[in-house]
């Protein structure tokens, strides 16, 4: 029999999004891209953080050369600046105080997407530094004389 704190987590599995742990990174951001694309029109929010934002044509008046209004977009372009605002919206509701702290200024899903990236991954070269310690530390991992199977 379903309880309702069982029937209360599965719906609001759907309604947010999935909290980033600072050592899941990897899982999180395939999650996070799934929780995207089941969101209406998914296919067009992903888009947004892989490629950045819509680009809106410029219209020139009296020989002013003007980005269009909201209003003048076509329909498509209109979905797609909405997506391109809950793109935002949906990884900075992913994302612990602290990393949204330093992230939160990007007006860009996919510059933000990309720095999360940066922040939780690091570069290359401090991951295989990273490796290098792992390794390190497991090589002088050993057992000494007299310790029991519990110690070691």
């Amino acid at each position: 029999m379903t309880t309702l704190a069982d029937k209360a987590i599965l719906s609001g599995a759907d309604n947010r999004p999935p909290m980033l742990e600072k050592i899941m990174y990897d899982s999180w951001k395939s999650i996070m891209e799934l929780y995207m694309l089941n969101r209406q029109h998914g296919q067009m929010i992903l888009k947004s953080v892989e490629n950045g934002p819509l680009i809106w044509l410029s219209i020139e008046e009296n020989g002013v050369t003007i980005p269009k209004r909201y209003s003048e977009l076509s329909p498509i372009e209109a979905i797609q600046a909405v997506c391109d605002i809950k793109a935002i919206n949906i990884i900075l509701q992913g994302l612990p105080i602290e990393i949204y702290a330093l992230v939160s200024q990007h007006p860009v899903a996919k510059d933000l997407w990309e720095k999360i990236k940066l922040l939780m991954k690091g570069t290359s070269l401090t991951k295989q530094e990273r490796e290098c310690k792992l390794y390190d530390e497991f090589d002088k991992f050993t057992y000494k004389k007299g310790e029991s199977l519990h110690e070691y």
